[in-house]
């Protein structure tokens, strides 16, 4: 908390701002009136499935050095000649099968708008005008550069800034910081930011990961025999050069069980959406799957904790890719339960640790 004069001083800014401002110069820049900013930040979406957006999209992510570390000289002509040349029709059209048409746009677009108003909402509750929620996507639409721009010209004079990825990893985490930071380097009037660390272990996180998994569990005749926890893998490699993601996908595991009160047989950690030719994080969520059929457990429910909302890899891979795999094994019965997304637990949650990372700016 502020103390007194620290509240006082803060008042008194605000007040001579405004003051000073009838006695600038007429041709003086206009100030807005200085707030907060919270910025959200996801992965990102194509503006379309077409070939040309599913290929710009592409190449924006595919071309990150934090998604893909290979030397440039190596991958770049790879990527444009061979990769680019075909994978946006694949691409393309496991987007068009969950495609929000309605809208225009993906799922996580649409959901990402969802979680954006519902949290706005319980800042101004919580804080009026002082505070302003935007969002903005580390590859394609809204950018990261130009959200930033905007908070700015608002008046927002320090930004919070909030990768929505529960668990740490280089490649979606700090390359989303890296673009925050890099989108500072073109203004005249940096403000003060603070981003807002993984939230893995966070009980009211853990919580609503679990009453998400209670209430679809309720709804069943028949519980299924294993919980399989999903996570968006990345090379092993990864995890050798100290990258924490695969430590902390198994606490989120270990922390899901023990709210839930299960034992070991109950529930499992797996990755998911292998790319390339080197071993990534193991087991194989496409193949222990099967496996899991195989050895008889013919009933089993996956989620996917490491994905603050529905996406391509949830809902075009784990439910039809995945599911596809346990059912050709055998398996019987298959239940997604789907991301957080804007469940109320979830968004008490973002908000929460929000608050947190405001104190000293907000009290």
């Amino acid at each position: 908390m502020l103390d007194a004069n620290a509240q006082r001083n803060d008042a008194a800014l605000k007040t001579e701002t405004v003051t000073r401002a009838s006695h600038l110069p007429v041709d003086h820049p206009p100030l807005k009136r200085a707030k907060t900013g919270v910025l959200l930040a996801n992965l990102g979406t194509p503006d379309g499935y077409d070939y040309w957006s599913m290929r710009r999209y592409l190449n924006e992510f595919l071309s990150d050095r934090r998604v893909i570390d290979y030397s440039p000289w190596i991958w770049q002509p790879l990527l444009q000649l061979i990769i680019l040349s075909k994978r946006p029709f694949s691409s393309g059209a496991a987007y068009k099968s969950i495609w929000n048409e309605e809208a225009g746009e993906s799922p996580l677009m649409t959901i990402t708008k969802a979680q954006t108003s519902k949290i706005a909402a319980a800042m101004k509750a919580r804080h009026g005008d002082d505070v302003m929620v935007d969002f903005c996507m580390r590859y394609g639409n809204p950018s990261t550069p130009a959200k930033v721009r905007e908070m700015t010209e608002a008046g927002c004079r320090r930004i919070l800034f909030f990768p929505l990825y529960p668990q740490y990893a280089g490649a979606t985490t700090a390359t989303a910081n890296d673009q925050f930071f890099r989108s500072l380097l073109d203004l005249k009037w940096q403000p003060p930011v603070r981003t807002v660390p993984a939230y893995f272990d966070r009980p009211s996180y853990i919580d609503a990961l679990a009453q998400s998994v209670e209430r679809a569990y309720g709804k069943m005749d028949q519980k299924p025999d294993i919980l399989v926890c999903s996570y968006h893998g990345v090379p092993k490699r990864y995890l050798m050069e100290g990258d924490p993601y695969h430590c902390q996908c198994q606490k989120t595991t270990r922390l899901l069980k023990e709210r839930l009160g299960w034992g070991d047989d109950k529930i499992i950690t797996t990755f998911q959406s292998r790319f390339g030719p080197e071993e990534w994080l193991k087991p194989y969520t496409v193949e222990e799957v099967a496996a899991l059929a195989k050895a008889g457990k013919k009933r089993i429910a996956v989620i996917a904790p490491a994905f603050s909302a529905d996406c391509i890899e949830t809902l075009e891979e784990i439910n039809e890719e995945i599911r596809e795999s346990f059912e050709h094994a055998g398996g019987e019965d298959f239940t997604y339960i789907p991301c957080l997304n804007d469940d109320d637990a979830h968004i008490a949650a973002l908000a929460e640790a929000i608050d947190e990372n405001l104190k000293g700016w907000i009290d």
